[in-house]
């Protein structure tokens, strides 16, 4: 017979909701605090060090607040070239963003960051490289129209009809393009102190 262990509670530094549907994949017990922090990129900033920045932020800012508690904050940044695109919020800024991504590779920067209660921290960027095929305007619309992926970095989710838009994928993790990479991620949160099995 299993006895059962305590653990320390846990909390996603979020207010994504892909974010929430992936953790549900490997626990069910958590909270969702989103902080309130400043997204922006800084001058000159590498895309990969904004994601990475902006997940550590996201988790020392709730275990501040909750230093008991086993915190996880990720980010993701879709990069074209040197451009960081970010979520379109409109359809006209979906439907440029996909026909910009029409034909070229897009990089995706998923980092995600542990603070285990007690202060340690372990930190991970996933890269997933995606080769969106040759769309056309009409494409663009139907999809857009379809989907509404208006809160999807890169304006598309691949978890549903976006994976149409597509040549390939390229990752070690398929859940680091949705938001949140869970082969590492379950490894961090046993090191913390977080029963996922």
């Amino acid at each position: 017979m299993d006895i059962p262990v305590s653990q320390p509670p846990l909390i996603l530094a979020s207010s994504s909701r892909h974010r929430r549907s992936l953790l549900e994949r490997l626990l069910t017990e958590f909270e969702c605090i989103s902080p309130d922090i400043d997204e922006q990129r800084q001058p000159g900033e590498p895309i990969s060090a904004l994601a990475e920045r902006l997940a550590l932020t996201k988790a020392r800012t709730v275990a501040t607040a909750r230093p008991e508690a086993v915190i996880i904050g990720g980010d993701q940044v879709a990069a074209l070239g040197d451009e960081a695109l970010g979520k379109p919020g409109t359809v006209a800024r979906a439907q440029a963003q996909l026909a910009a991504c029409a034909g070229r590779e897009v990089v995706f920067h998923t980092a995600v960051c542990v603070i285990a209660a007690g202060g340690a921290t372990e930190r991970h960027q996933d890269i997933t490289r995606v080769r969106f095929r040759a769309l056309d305007a009409s494409e663009i619309r139907r999809y857009v129209a379809r989907e509404q992926p208006l809160d999807s970095a890169g304006a598309f989710r691949c978890e549903g009809l976006g994976i149409a838009l597509f040549e390939f994928i390229d990752s070690r993790d398929p859940t680091a393009l949705i938001g949140l990479p869970l082969i590492w991620l379950s490894g961090a949160l046993r090191r913390a102190g977080i029963a996922v099995l």
